[in-house]
């Protein structure tokens, strides 16, 4: 059986100035361009007040992919449009050809309902929101954590997580191309009565190394809600999963506040040439970090 294996982690650093420096990250959505490492992340505001968005999305670089300068002003923020004048939350980031595809969440000044959104540019200064791609069905809760992946067939799979029944769920829709509309499809993971994912599920990137399945790193949580970051592979066409680790892959360590949320939340990984996995994650729903996985093969 194979194995994803965390062999080391490493804290993730901001150079910041205010607001930005006093306020809680997670999210982060790293990417290799241009010779550099690019961050995109969710910041929140705290303590969060009633009067506050959910999230303010920003931006920066770094040449080590550990130490990242930050932007001054934020690249996406809440508003003025009603779908998400409560905040904007979760980037996922994608190359095309003539520039960056941003996929986010949206959460409507009322926070009642959250939608997937998405905003073009040729680059990171020109970026424009569109229209609302992607919105709950009634009795389903927010969309949000967008993962993208494609078929052997070219056409494209989004996975995306959604509540229903006071749960967290991974769900999936298919496209044949970026820009059209998505069509849902029935899950793909379920969770296992008996384990550490028992309750909730949330999606994370998706990885695909030569030779092998395609691999998500996904987020799972018992009903208290202590998240860990498992690993579940599915088939080239996505039609079935094709392996899945019994145990979670990472656990966060102990929380310097005992108050602090008990979670660790994957949300992006790099490639390195060695074949060695940089997988970007959250801690505490306050602080970042970067893990070392490798594949291994009986």
């Amino acid at each position: 059986m194979p194995a994803y294996v965390v062999e080391q982690t490493e804290p993730v650093c901001l150079t910041c100035d205010e607001p930005l420096k006093s306020m809680d990250w997670m999210s982060p959505y790293v990417w290799r361009a241009q010779d550099k490492l690019w961050l995109m992340m969710r910041a929140v505001p705290h303590p969060l007040r009633p009067e506050d968005p959910t999230g303010v999305i920003w931006c920066g670089c770094s040449d080590d992919g550990l130490d990242f300068v930050m932007d001054e002003k934020p690249v996406i923020v809440p508003g003025p449009e009603e779908a998400d004048a409560g905040g904007v939350e979760d980037p996922t980031v994608h190359l095309i050809d003539d520039g960056l595809m941003i996929f986010y969440t949206g959460v409507e000044a009322s926070r009642d309902q959250g939608s997937l959104l998405v905003a073009t540019g040729r680059d990171l200064d020109s970026l424009k929101k569109r229209a609302v791609m992607l919105k709950a069905p009634k009795g389903q809760g927010n969309i949000k954590e967008a993962t993208l992946a494609q078929a052997s067939d070219k056409s494209w799979r989004l996975f995306y997580e959604f509540a229903r029944d006071g749960a967290s769920r991974i769900g999936m829709a298919k496209s044949p191309k970026l820009g059209g509309e998505w069509s849902a499809m029935e899950e793909m993971v379920p969770i296992r009565e008996d384990s550490w994912d028992n309750w909730h599920l949330s999606t994370g990137p998706i990885v695909q190394l030569p030779g092998k399945d395609p691999v998500m790193f996904y987020n799972g949580a018992t009903l208290d809600a202590r998240w860990r970051i498992g690993w579940v592979s599915f088939d080239p066409d996505f039609t079935r999963i094709t392996d899945r680790g019994e145990e979670p892959m990472l656990v966060p360590p102990p929380a310097k506040d005992r108050a602090a949320t008990d979670i660790a939340f994957a949300a992006s990984t790099v490639v390195q040439p060695d074949g060695c996995i940089h997988l970007y994650y959250s801690l505490e729903d306050r602080r970042l970090a970067r893990a070392h996985v490798r594949l291994y093969e009986d």
